[in-house]
């Protein structure tokens, strides 16, 4: 009602009727937002003057097929279960035995000279001695679905076909093989079976504990001093390389991408010169590498649905 409609008794020389109390109760909900939104704004300005700049991100990458060769990427999207690019997931595909265990480098280390590459909707896998293999990176829904062991773990995974299955026994030469892989859909193995129930709860594909590996330049380096034989940062496999902060202080970036951190522990061996496995040399002495292997690795699961990386961020 206008202000004239609200005067209107008055000049007709009737009583003013009351002002609505919901008029007054509105008016002090608008300023209590009012205020704060003020506070909000205030207290952002004030976190973001604490912000600094902890480390940055040197390179990303992610291992679509576990085992094999990385793809580096400029941008990922880091998700529950690892980081995303295009139809990039970071270790969704397998080797399995026909039995349904997995196969790793661990066992074939042949497995570490197969290359990936992405175009369009296709994974493209390369190695010395083999045609090019052409691997859809959606599969029928017809595909049988694989009961595999992964560290003793049950987990499913959707074979990926008699051609890939083949191309995979051509080249390792040593038994029958099958390539598998994960859908989003599928349970995955849940880290308080993996850790202790202590952990926070998350799933775990086929990575070997944790979604997503982050190591620093620095913690390398560090490592490196206390070697005779140096060591590359390929052989430790990250997502995320971080430059610019010190030796083992990865928790700090991890911190400033809302993440748990978890420690990670290599096998009893140390982490082999897989490579040098692979092309025929005999593997280094790695025994040196354990006492900093817990210290200069570590794992980080995101508490968000999804965090958007870049290089040099």
């Amino acid at each position: 009602m206008g202000a004239a409609g609200w005067w209107a008794p008055r000049r007709l020389g009737l009583p003013a009727p009351s002002r609505p109390s919901w008029l007054a109760g509105a008016a002090l909900g608008l300023a209590a937002a009012a205020l704060g939104t003020v506070a909000w704004r205030r207290a952002r300005s004030r976190r973001r003057g604490r912000l600094r700049q902890v480390g940055t991100v040197a390179q990303l990458w992610i291992y679509p097929v576990k085992s094999c060769k990385g793809v580096r990427v400029s941008a990922a999207e880091c998700t529950a279960l690892g980081l995303r690019c295009g139809h990039l997931r970071d270790r969704f595909w397998l080797v399995i035995k026909e039995d349904g265990h997995m196969v790793t480098a661990r066992q074939e280390p042949r497995l570490v000279l197969v290359s990936i590459t992405c175009e369009g909707e296709c994974l493209m896998l390369k190695a010395p001695g083999m045609d090019q293999l052409v691997l859809p990176s959606k599969l029928p829904p017809s595909n049988k679905v694989h009961d595999c062991r992964l560290f003793g773990m049950d987990i499913k995974g959707r074979d990926c076909g008699d051609e890939a299955a083949q191309w995979f026994t051509s080249f390792l030469k040593t038994e029958a093989f099958r390539l598998v892989q994960f859908e989003k859909h599928m349970k995955g193995r849940p880290s308080k079976e993996i850790f202790s129930p202590v952990v926070p709860n998350y799933q775990v594909a086929y990575p070997d504990c944790s979604p997503i590996m982050i190591l620093s330049e620095a913690s390398l380096a560090d490592l490196n001093t206390r070697l005779e034989k140096k060591v590359k940062m390929d052989q430790f496999r990250p997502n995320i390389v971080v430059t610019g902060c010190d030796a083992f202080e990865e928790a700090l970036c991890l911190g400033a991408l809302d993440t748990e951190v978890k420690r990670y522990r290599s096998c009893p061996s140390g982490f082999p010169d897989l490579r040098g496995r692979a092309e025929g040399r005999q593997p280094r002495a790695r025994s040196a590498v354990m006492h900093t292997l817990s210290r200069c690795t570590r794992m980080l699961r995101s508490r968000s649905a999804s965090i958007c990386l870049e290089k040099g961020v």
